[in-house]
Formats: C-alpha cells, sequence, structure tokens
C-alpha cells in the first residue's frame, strides 16, 4: 500500500485516540445505510487502552463526530461542538448526518476495563431496532497514526499486502539493495515507489498540503487562542512565550532552543485539540516538521522541492515501522511514536543534506536505538506530560542521530532492521501499564495532580 497515508491531516490530541475513532464512527456510518429506517439506539463500548485514557484523549467525543458523519480533515471547532451539544444537551445523535436517534452518554458509551486479544485499541458499535434487537455490530481496532482495520481485516492483513508491485520492498535490507541496484536515495526510491499508486501531482502536491498544514500549526502553536490547555492538568502554553523571547545568538547550544519552540508549539498545538498532521502518529506530530523547520529556517537551500524529498523520505522509513513493527504508543509504548518519528526524521535529514541511502538508515537506526524502552505514560491519560517536551527531544536526537551518521567511517554494527525488530519486541515485553492506559509511570506518580 502507499506510505503517503503515514500523513494524515486531522485534529489532535490523538491520532488512536482521536482520528482512529472517528474513523471506526465515519464506517460505521457506511455499514448501517442499509439499516439506517430501522435504527433507533447506537450503542458504543470502549476497550483497552481506549477506554483507559479514551475521556483524556477524547475517544468518546470522537466516536460521537464520527456517528455524525464529521470527516477528520474536514473538523472545525463549530462542527465539533454543534455534534457535542445536540448528544450531550439534547440527547439526539445526528446519526451519518441523515437521520437523528436518541442518545444517552451514560447508556450509549461504555467504557470496558477489559482488553480483546487483537490489539490494544479496540471499540465495539452496535445498531438497534425499536425492539431492541440488534441490527448490526462490528468491532474495530486503532493500529496507531490514524489506521483502523476490523477483525477480518487484520487477519488479511498479509493478503492485502501481496499486490502485484514492480517495485517493493518489506525490510530496510531489500530498501538497500534496490537503492544500490538503482544509484536511488532515499526519497529517490520512495517516490518511484509512490508512483505506482499516484500520479506524480498528487503526490507533490498532497507532500505540499502536508508541509504547510505542519507549518501553520506551528504559526498556531506560536499564537494560541487560550494560554492553557483543555483538562484538568490546566498546563500553561509555553510555546507563545518562547517564541516572543528567542532571539538569534552566538551561544552554540541556542540552536536548540529554536527545535524545542517548533516541537513544543506543534505538540501543543495537538494537545489542544487543533488541526496537525499525523507524523506518523498526533503524539508525536512534533518530530518530522520541527526539523523541517530547522532545516528551513538555519540551513541554506531549503525549498519547497526539499520539504517533498524529505516528506518522501520520511515515509519510506515510517512504512518500515508500520510493517515490521507498530506505530502505536498503546502496543508498543512512546518508543513507537516518538522513537519512530525521531528515526524517520533523522533518515530524512541525512537524505536531504546529501547522505546515501546507507547513511541514512544509519541515521534512522541510531535515532531508534535511544528511545528503545520509552514508555508511554500520559499523566491524567492527556497528551500532555510528557508528550509535548517528548517531540522536543525526539527532534534534537535525530539531528544529532544525523551527525554522528554522516561522520561515521566505520561500519555500523547494528542494522535499521535489527533494531525495528527490537524495538517491537521491547514493546511486546513491556508491562501493560506503560503503554498508554496512564497506570503506570509518570501517569500514576502524579496521579495527585490529576
Amino acid at each position: 500500500m502507499s506510505n503517503l497515508s503515514i500523513f494524515k491531516i486531522g485534529v489532535g490530541p490523538s491520532s488512536s485516540h482521536t482520528i482512529g475513532p472517528m474513523l471506526m464512527g465515519n464506517r460505521f456510518c457506511a455499514l448501517a445505510q442499509e439499516h439506517l429506517n430501522s435504527i433507533t439506539r447506537i450503542m458504543v463500548t470502549l476497550y483497552g487502552s481506549l477506554s483507559l485514557t479514551g475521556k483524556g484523549h477524547l475517544t468518546d467525543k470522537a466516536v460521537i463526530w464520527g456517528l455524525n458523519g464529521l470527516i477528520a480533515k474536514e473538523l472545525t471547532r463549530d462542527s465539533q461542538q454543534e455534534a457535542l451539544n445536540r448528544a450531550l444537551k439534547q440527547n439526539k445523535l445526528l446519526l451519518c448526518a441523515s437521520k437523528e436517534i436518541s442518545f444517552n452518554y451514560e447508556r450509549d458509551i461504555l467504557f470496558s476495563k477489559d482488553f480483546l486479544p487483537l490489539h490494544e485499541n479496540a471499540l465495539n458499535i452496535k445498531a438497534f431496532d425499536d425492539g431492541g434487537k440488534i441490527l448490526i455490530q462490528e468491532t474495530y481496532y486503532s493500529l496507531g497514526g490514524g489506521f483502523v482495520a476490523t477483525e477480518e481485516e487484520i487477519k488479511n492483513r498479509d493478503k492485502q499486502n501481496t499486490r502485484n508491485l514492480i517495485l517493493k520492498f518489506n525490510t530496510a535490507q531489500e530498501l538497500l539493495h534496490i537503492c544500490e541496484e538503482k544509484e536511488f536515495n532515499l526519497s529517490q526510491l520512495s517516490y518511484q515507489y509512490e508512483l505506482q499508486f499516484h500520479t506524480k501531482e498528487h503526490i507533490r502536491d498532497y507532500c505540499i498540503e502536508v508541509w504547510e498544514t505542519m507549518q501553520e500549526a506551528y504559526y498556531n502553536g506560536c499564537h494560541p487562542v487560550s494560554l492553557n490547555l483543555p483538562g484538568k492538568l490546566n498546563l500553561h502554553r509555553r510555546a507563545k512565550g518562547l517564541s516572543e523571547r528567542l532571539r538569534p545568538t552566538t551561544d552554540p547550544f541556542g540552536i536548540l532552543d529554536f527545535i524545542s519552540l517548533y516541537a513544543i508549539a506543534i505538540a501543543e498545538e495537538n494537545a489542544g485539540g487543533g488541526k496537525v498532521v499525523t507524523a506518523p502518529t498526533n503524539g508525536a506530530c512534533a518530530v518530522i516538521p520541527a526539523v523541517m523547520l530547522y532545516l528551513k529556517n538555519h540551513t541554506v537551500g531549503f525549498s519547497d522541492e526539499m520539504a517533498v524529498d524529505f516528506l518522501l523520505a520520511t515515509m519510506c522509513i515510517g512504512g518500515l515501522y508500520k510493517k515490521n513493527a507498530s506505530i502505536s504508543g498503546a502496543e508498543a509504548g512512546c518508543q513507537a511514536e516518538i522513537g519512530s518519528a525521531s528515526s524517520m526524521a533523522a533518515a530524512a535529514l541525512a537524505t536531504c543534506l546529501g547522505a546515501s541511502a546507507h547513511v541514512a538508515c544509519n541515521a534512522a537506526e541510531i535515532a531508534m536505538e535511544h528511545h528503545l524502552g520509552l514508555t508511554c505514560d500520559p499523566v491524567g491519560g492527556l497528551v500532555q506530560i510528557p508528550c509535548i517536551e517528548r517531540n522536543a527531544f525526539g527532534a534534537i536526537k535525530a539531528i544529532s542521530a544525523v551527525r554522528l551518521a554522516m561522520a561515521r567511517k566505520s561500519t555500523p554494527v547494528i542494522s535499521l532492521d535489527e533494531v525495528i525488530a527490537t524495538m517491537y519486541q521491547t514493546g511486546k515485553d513491556m508491562n501493560k501499564n506503560y503503554k498508554e492506559t496512564a497506570l503506570g509511570g509518570l501517569a500514576k506518580t502524579l496521579a495527585s495532580v490529576c
């Protein structure tokens, strides 16, 4: 499948817990069309991480938006609020944007602490007729990055990935073999791969739209409507003050302040429910654009063409993580989100600075190697502490990884494939308390402030 889908334009705070459940609601609406005249009630049951941290991630509200027929990319604050007012104050759901049915939040959205076997993020939707008979039901799994699937789709995933492509690769080793054979860098390989799914115009236009949305998120993060983030932490936004105070400096470490600003501004915009890009997830949405803004504002020669090349290289590496490991914090901890984003950004930055595919993959490996074991322990189930600052560190680590890789003369001992496999196994071995459940780590230590 195309890797362009790794970048989705939507709203915060979470791709797996907000955008995913919205899409689940959309998909159920499509499933419900033939029964629409008979449906009088909808019941949603959240499982696992979607239940345990769902309210902090707006999962309950996201399902309501999705069932109302609202689309993540087109969501506005007015449409969000209109749907919530109807559901929570008028006790009505405009199902599939066409039929109004009764809705009772306490009765119709259930939070189960059980985990379903196929994935840590699960959600079941049932539709009933006037006599209480179940007309249709479906269980969906949110796999991270806004990707969702049914049980059948998960079980047939390998079959779906066997499309007869002329140019294909499932591992970094295969990727590097093609690059050597055809003398490609990562961006060139990724571009040729995407041409099997899209026109050259679509590829460029979508990458530019993604880049413009990232820059818009940075601007909005520096010019927030409210100085505090939503939720019980009442966390003060820092980007506005940072952007007003920062000035060019001769301090060699001053560049870190700018990189941190770029990441914090975008991560705060995500935490506030603003418009962002999954890269590859919402929780890690600021790492890649922060490195791109570093390239744009602090190096020479940046252009829209370089932005497209950067994004093409990132999605090439992101596809390997999605295919061979995970980009879900609920499945593999924050290493799967911030770690993957940092690894993707490192490979892309190295490529844009002229590195070969081998060096770029080494940069990607270094960045992930130093995120291994990173837990996902959001305080209060909110994408705020420690998520916002982790985006800044992920961006800085990506840049550091590139400098190490490009200065290297020796042959790397650990391959990108090996570190991807290690990350996934580490995530599987990780206690569930540290995988987006808010049951351990900082979430438990700071529970009193919530």
